[in-house]
């Protein structure tokens, strides 16, 4: 007998992409997230902290915000968690919000700096 399951995540194992490949796309979504404060995307801006990508598609973000007060402290993280479900190979997203180190403007690349006339 023909096992259909296994033949399917034999297929599915195959179309994985590769962990580098997946982090790429993974970091051109990041791109696409603003922070609603500043016109800088929030991988740009410094804000991603850590990003632990698994072959498997489990993908855990680490990442903050520019202050503690910020409005959108409560739903950004989930705005994180939803967009970057949405690359292909991602199969679990968990995004932690941490306030250590404080975010600043150090943390910035050139790109962005110069996006705000900073440099």
């Amino acid at each position: 007998m023909f096992d259909w399951k296994k033949f399917s995540d034999q297929q599915q194992e195959q179309q994985l992409p590769d962990k580098s490949e997946l982090e790429a796309r993974i970091i051109e979504m990041l791109r696409t997230i603003y922070d609603p404060e500043i016109p800088v995307n929030i991988y740009d801006l410094g804000l991603v902290y850590a990003l632990e990508v698994q072959p498997a598609g489990n993908v855990n973000v680490r990442m903050t915000l520019t202050a503690p007060n910020c409005p959108v402290a409560q739903t950004f993280p989930q705005n994180v968690q939803e967009t970057l479900a949405c690359v292909p190979g991602v199969n679990n997203v968990k995004v932690d919000l941490v306030w250590d180190p404080p975010w600043s403007r150090e943390r910035m690349t050139d790109a962005a700096k110069l996006e705000l006339g900073m440099l």
